[in-house]
């Protein structure tokens, strides 16, 4: 084999070791010679490109860290071309990606100092992909990689481990997608030392069950997270200078002492009027230093912003570690007020209205025929998907004056959530045939929407006539760290957010957790803080899906009256393109006439839809009468006579099978011409009387008038 021109003049380094039964090698100085640092990471047949790309310089007027990390799929990685008639390159990124690049970043972010402003990109991209696992997280462990050997000031290595069930009911890691859809798909990141993220969906699992597994994927990671680190020493890895954007020491003292006395107390009210208090302090505080500072104030105005916001986050956790004191005077474990309606918006085939404190979710359900899923074309995945949840929070939400435009990561994060939140319960095809479309619109925001997306979604499902399996309910979890004491607290508003260290989402039905996502804002915690928690939020879920059963406690019985009706008949697969006929011709006949949209599966599954339950039954008896067989014995009423010939009648007694009545089976006295008793387009009733050995049908007029007379 050629050798490989490098260059950069470094030495390729790899390094390897037993990860989850299978090798996994990171490598370095292969390609990629002008980035930061770049990772190839292999896994079975799964290679992965990592790239980072860190700046020089540090940003200035950013009041956050600017990093972007980016989650590529390639067709080619799956030896696919996608299935879109116009486009085969790969655009912009699937949801999936999308999701995926959040999943990488989530654990990565919290590892780097405060105040860091050097702009950072990450940007993993799946070269081949081993049709046998996921994977994300050999991208989550090539991009810990890089970012660990970029010189950055970057606290790791991390590593993240996808576990579940499989078909012994054993916890494994690397699952197929198949397989992880039984029961458990549960991802873990963490250091060596401790947990940074969790993210599950799950069908009804125990608390238990989840803190299981969670351990599981926490000490089976370990191997992943001491390979990098052993690369890291192997090679050496030069510093990079970086300059903190931290608060001004003097203004934030400034700022504080001007505080002294306002904070506290005088804030804790119930949201909204907490924000009303903020907003005016603010703008109090913003007025003073102004007039104090003059001519300086405009540059100097972001750090005073700053400081002030930074006195409150530290307010905030004062009051709750020193006198158990939450920002609205709620207990730790106390659910904000909630309220809920169903069914206020006419039209809609189902809606909700579902607040919690300042936080507002509405959702509409919009059912349709399954030929309205939505088709599913990635790397990873081909097919479709009827249950579709999405989530909207435009800039009026929080209170700002905010464009327009298609949703960010936030929202489709949001949106997953939700969705997979719901999705256990849902009832299968065969017992609810139909495309479910579910869009909630926050109207205010105060803290875990995604939760109120949750909630609102189950009561609109509800009102549309879902038959759910069990309702399902959830809650957003904070945490405040007193040193190795953990304060942990229920139902969560924007200040504890802030001011917090874990911001935890668990969502579930009676029986268990369905949706899990937490995410850490110090370096890790241990599996224990986060058993703690959630145990405490299995109490609060339980206190909000009693109040949800008082608005609505099962599936309305009808349908809306706006919603479509769709029925299902099996057919024989053989019998497809006699229902489709020549060019279509026959299919578009009977949804021309029915007025029904027909949706026809390759298994013989054939789906009628209208609003019209009549048109649904004219429509079945129009198929039912194509792919019928004639049976012998059996008398077929008012059927056309298509021929008259001189030695008897052609008669149709199903579309495309025509029988011959004899002229001596026409009537029990003698017929000298069939042309006497009936013409062309004549309606007459007969019987099959006989099948021959050549598939002809032996039909009599007076067999049928014999038997129907008796």
């Amino acid at each position: 084999m050629a050798q490989t021109i490098n260059p950069s003049g470094k030495e390729i380094v790899s390094v390897e070791t037993d990860f989850c039964g299978r090798k996994l090698s990171l490598e370095i100085n292969r390609i990629g010679f002008r980035t930061s640092a770049s990772v190839i990471a292999r896994y079975g047949d799964t290679v992965v490109l990592a790239t980072a790309m860190v700046s020089e310089n540090s940003l200035q007027g950013f009041d956050y860290f600017p990093l972007s990390i980016d989650y590529e799929e390639r067709f080619y990685a799956a030896g696919k071309i996608s299935g879109s008639r116009f486009v085969k390159r790969e655009g912009k990124p699937s949801d999936e990606a999308i999701l995926i690049g959040r999943l990488i970043d989530r654990p990565i972010r919290p590892l780097w100092p405060k105040g860091y402003r050097h702009e950072v990109q990450g940007v993993t991209t799946v070269l081949s992909m081993d049709p046998d696992f996921r994977p994300d997280m050999i991208a989550m462990i090539a991009m810990s990689t890089a970012f660990l050997i970029s010189g950055a000031p970057f606290d790791g290595p991390v590593a993240g481990l996808r576990v579940g069930y499989d078909d012994k009911g054993k916890l494994s890691a690397f699952l197929s997608s198949e397989q992880q859809k039984a029961g458990l798909d549960l991802v873990v990141a963490g250091t060596k030392d401790a947990i940074m993220m969790v993210e599950a969906g799950a069908n009804e699992v125990s608390e238990d069950q989840i803190v299981e597994a969670m351990e599981f994927a926490f000490k089976n990671m370990q191997p992943a997270i001491a390979l990098q680190q052993k690369l890291f020493d192997q090679v050496a890895v030069i510093k990079r200078d970086f300059k903190l954007v931290l608060p001004d020491e003097t203004i934030q003292k400034e700022v504080e002492t001007w505080l002294e006395g306002k904070l506290g107390q005088n804030l804790q009210k119930p949201y909204p009027e907490r924000n009303s208090l903020i907003a005016d302090l603010k703008e109090q505080t913003l007025a003073y230093f102004e007039s104090k500072k003059a001519e300086d104030f405009a540059e100097l105005k972001q750090q005073y912003d700053d400081a002030f916001t930074l006195a409150v986050h530290k307010d905030v956790r004062q009051e709750i570690i020193n006198n158990k004191i939450r920002p609205d005077n709620r207990k730790f474990n106390e659910v904000r007020p909630l309220s809920s309606e169903v069914g206020f918006l006419p039209r809609a085939h189902g809606s909700s209205l579902f607040t919690r404190g300042v936080t507002q979710a509405m959702n509409i359900v919009t059912l349709a025929p399954l030929s309205y899923s939505q088709t599913l074309d990635t790397m990873e995945i081909t097919g479709e998907k009827r249950y579709m949840h999405h989530y909207n929070a435009p800039g009026y939400t929080v209170g700002e004056v905010r464009r327009l435009g298609s949703p960010g990561r936030r929202e489709i994060g949001h949106s997953y959530l939700a969705e997979r939140a719901i999705e256990p319960v849902l009832p299968s095809e065969t017992d609810f045939p139909y495309a479910i479309r579910s869009v909630t619109e926050i109207m205010s925001q105060n803290g875990s929407t995604s939760m109120a997306a949750t909630c609102s979604s189950c009561l609109a499902l509800l009102d549309a006539g879902v038959p759910l399996t069990s309702p399902v309910s959830g809650v957003a979890m904070g945490l405040i760290m007193n040193g190795d004491e953990p304060i942990i607290l229920t139902d969560i508003a924007d200040a504890e957010d802030f001011a917090g260290d874990m911001d935890f989402k668990v969502a579930g039905t009676e029986k268990g957790i369905t949706a899990l996502q937490m995410d850490m804002k110090v370096h890790g915690l241990p599996v224990a803080i986060l058993k703690q928690a959630l145990m405490q939020s299995k109490e609060a879920r339980a206190f909000i899906l009693q109040h949800m059963m008082t608005t609505i406690d099962k599936p309305r019985k009808d349908l809306s009256p706006y919603a479509p009706r769709v029925e299902s008949i099996k057919i024989n697969p053989d019998k497809i393109r006699e229902i489709i006929g020549k060019g279509g011709e026959t299919i578009q006949k009977i949804t021309a006439e029915t007025g029904t949209e027909i949706d026809i599966k390759d298994d013989g599954v054939i789906q009628i839809a209208s609003s019209d339950l009549a048109s649904i039954s004219k429509a079945k008896q129009w198929i039912n009468n194509i792919t019928a067989e004639p049976e012998v014995g059996k008398i077929y009423k008012d059927v056309p006579v298509v021929s008259v010939m001189d030695f008897g009648v052609f008669v149709q007694i199903l579309p495309g099978k025509d029988g011959l009545v004899h002229v001596s089976e026409m009537s029990e006295e003698r017929v000298n011409k069939p042309s006497d008793l009936v013409k062309d387009g004549d309606k007459v009733t007969v019987k099959l009387v006989a099948i021959d050995d050549r598939g002809r049908l032996q039909l009599s007029m007076k067999a049928a008038k014999r038997d129907l007379g008796k």
